[in-house]
């Protein structure tokens, strides 16, 4: 037997096989009133498991009509996400989630082998010169970068 978060992260893939485009629209009381638990759970699986080194980009619209469009990755949908991508990370970044992240890319052919062996080159744990706890702010902020110059081209 699963854990709540999983039967949500289960529900929510269902919603996507079962939506005509690959963006779906939930409202977070609602999900959370389905499952019985608090809304801030529902925010801990968006957060964790519907994030963009695994192929998703999640967009947050509070107050009485609010919303939580997540959009799943792919290359039907670049046009209106790329943007989004680089937009979409942190302020911090780890050198395994950055890994996924470009991984993931690759595997929907919006970045080359090339292009995601450079980017992993720079990104990794070697930056010279950079404090240790310094190096997860950097990393973000680089692949920023290096995101929106690849997909803008």
């Amino acid at each position: 037997m699963g854990s709540l978060a999983d039967y949500i992260e289960e529900y929510i893939k269902r919603l996507f096989q079962e939506a005509t485009r690959d963006v779906i629209e939930i409202q977070r009381s609602q999900l959370a009133k389905m499952f019985g638990c608090v809304p801030s759970q529902i925010n801990y699986v968006l957060s964790t498991r519907f994030t963009v080194e695994n192929g998703y980009i999640v967009e947050s619209r509070r107050g009485g009509g609010g919303y939580i469009r997540v959009i799943k990755i792919n290359r039907r949908a670049l046009p209106d996400v790329s943007a989004m991508i680089a937009d979409g990370l942190g302020d911090a970044l780890t050198e395994a989630e950055a890994d996924r992240m470009l991984d993931r890319l690759q595997d929907l052919g919006l970045i080359t082998e090339g292009e995601r062996l450079s980017a992993k080159a720079v990104l990794s744990r070697e930056l010279t010169g950079i404090p240790r706890e310094l190096s997860p702010l950097v990393r973000a902020r680089l692949l920023r970068g290096i995101l929106t110059l690849i997909l803008r081209q």
